[in-house]
C-alpha cells in the first residue's frame, strides 16, 4: 500500500482532481460575472418556455392566439435586457443619487395604490395608469433596497449604534410595508419584511431585535388573516388542501397534482394536463407547478439551483468588495430574490399558504420582471467592477483590439 503525500500527483478523474478543478474555476477573476450571466440567461429561457406552455390554452381561449401571452412576455424581456445592460454600466454615484427620489416615488405610488388601486383576488396591489396596469410594490422592492443600502453605506462607521441602524431605514421600510398591508397584499408585505430583517442582519443588529420583529410580524399576519375570510380560509387549509378541495384548496391541490405527476424527468414540454383550466394562475403564481409537471424533479432542482447560483455569486461579491454600498445592496437583492423564490416554491408545494407571489424571472408579468432584471443588472455591474474582473476585462479588450489591428 502506498501512502499519498501532499506532493504526489493527482490522478485525472479522481475526486481530488475534480475538487482542484472546481477551486481553480471559482478562483478566476470573472467567475462571479459568468455565473450571474449564465444563471440569469438560463432562468429567462426556462421562464419563456414555461410561460408559452402554461399560458397557451388560456390565451387561445381568450384571444384565439396561443402565443398572445408569451408575445407580451417577450416584449417585457426585450425591454428588460437593455435596462439591465444599462444598469450594469451606470456609475455607482449615479445609482446612489437616485436613492431618495426613487424611494419617494415608490411611496407615492404605494399610497396611490392603497387609495385608487385595482383589486384582484382580494388584494388591492395594482394601479391603473391609462391602459396599463402596474404593480408599484414590485418597483418599491428595488428602490427600498437601494435607499437602505445608500443610507447604511453613509453610516458604515457608525453602525455600532442601534439608533444608527434603525433610523431612518426601519421607519421608512415599515411605512412602505404598511401601505402594502393597507392594500391587503400579505405576500408582498412578507417580502418587504424579509428585506428589512436581512438588511438589519447584515449591519449587525442584535438578536433581541429579530425576536421583536418576528413577534410583530406574527401579530400583523394573524390580524390580516382575521380581517379577510378568504385569506383566513387559505391559511387554514394550506396544510391539507384536499380538506376544502372545491373551495380554497382547489389551486394548491391541483398544484400538488401537477408536481406529483411530473416524476423524475417530467411529462415533456407542453404536455401538462393541469394547465387545461384546472390550475388557476398557471402562468404566474403557479408556474412552478407546471414546470414540475413538464420537466419533473430534474427541472425543478435545476431552477432552484440556478437561483442558488445567483445567490452564491452575489454573496461572493458582497463578501469581497470594499465598497459598503455594493455590500449592502448586493445582500438586499439576494434576500429579495431568494426569499421570493422560497415563498413561491413553498406555496406551490403547500408548505405555505397561497399568498400570490410570482417566481422571479420565470413567472409572467412585466411589473415583476423589469425591476428584477434591473436589480440583477446592478449586481452584474458590481461583478464587472471587482478589481481583478475589471483588469481581466480590460486585458481582453486590449487583446481583441490588438488582434483586429494585426488583421489589418
Amino acid at each position: 500500500m502506498t501512502a499519498t503525500t501532499p506532493d504526489s500527483p493527482v490522478r485525472a478523474g479522481s475526486p481530488r482532481s475534480w475538487l482542484a478543478a472546481l477551486r481553480d474555476a471559482l478562483s478566476r477573476p470573472l467567475t462571479n460575472y459568468y455565473l450571474l450571466l449564465g444563471s440569469i440567461a438560463l432562468l429567462l429561457t426556462i421562464g419563456l418556455l414555461m410561460v408559452l406552455s402554461s399560458s397557451s390554452v388560456e390565451a387561445f381561449r381568450q384571444t384565439g392566439d396561443s402565443y398572445a401571452t408569451v408575445k407580451r412576455q417577450l416584449l417585457w424581456v426585450g425591454i428588460g435586457i437593455p435596462l439591465a445592460l444599462l444598469a450594469s454600466r451606470v456609475s455607482m454615484r449615479w445609482v446612489r443619487s437616485l436613492a431618495f427620489p426613487a424611494f419617494t416615488v415608490s411611496l407615492v405610488l404605494l399610497l396611490a395604490t392603497a387609495r385608487f388601486g385595482v383589486e384582484v383576488y382580494g388584494n388591492k396591489n395594482w394601479l391603473a395608469l391609462g391602459p396599463v396596469q402596474i404593480q408599484p410594490s414590485e418597483i418599491a422592492k428595488l428602490s427600498i433596497i437601494i435607499w437602505a443600502a445608500h443610507i447604511y453605506a453613509n453610516k458604515d462607521r457608525r453602525l455600532g449604534s442601534l439608533h444608527q441602524m434603525m433610523v431612518p431605514v426601519v421607519p421608512g421600510m415599515l411605512l412602505a410595508t404598511t401601505l402594502v398591508i393597507v392594500g391587503r397584499d400579505l405576500g408582498t408585505a412578507l417580502v418587504f419584511f424579509a428585506i428589512l430583517v436581512g438588511m438589519l442582519w447584515v449591519v449587525g443588529a442584535p438578536a433581541r431585535l429579530f425576536v421583536l420583529c418576528l413577534s410583530v410580524v406574527s401579530v400583523v399576519a394573524l390580524g390580516l388573516a382575521a380581517t379577510s375570510s378568504e385569506r383566513l380560509e387559505r391559511i387554514t387549509t394550506f396544510v391539507d388542501p384536499f380538506k376544502d378541495y372545491h373551495g380554497t384548496g382547489w389551486q394548491p391541490a391541483h398544484g400538488l397534482y401537477a408536481m406529483s405527476s411530473g416524476g423524475i424527468f417530467g411529462e415533456g414540454i407542453g404536455a401538462s394536463r393541469q394547465k387545461w383550466g384546472t390550475l388557476p394562475e398557471a402562468h404566474t403564481d403557479f408556474i412552478f407547478a407546471v414546470l414540475g409537471e413538464e420537466l419533473g424533479l430534474v427541472g425543478t432542482l435545476l431552477v432552484i439551483g440556478l437561483f442558488l447560483t445567483i445567490a452564491y455569486a452575489t454573496l461572493r461579491i458582497a463578501r469581497q468588495t470594499t465598497d459598503p454600498f455594493v455590500r449592502y445592496c448586493s445582500f438586499g437583492i439576494v434576500i429579495w430574490l431568494l426569499g421570493q423564490m422560497m415563498i413561491n416554491v413553498g406555496m406551490v408545494l403547500a408548505l405555505l399558504p397561497v399568498i400570490g407571489i410570482p417566481l422571479p424571472l420565470v413567472s409572467y408579468g412585466g411589473s415583476s420582471l423589469l425591476p428584477t432584471l434591473i436589480a440583477l443588472g446592478l449586481v452584474i455591474g458590481f461583478a464587472r467592477r471587482e478589481p481583478a474582473a475589471a483588469r481581466a476585462l480590460a486585458q481582453r479588450r486590449r487583446t481583441r483590439s490588438a488582434g483586429l489591428s494585426a488583421r489589418r
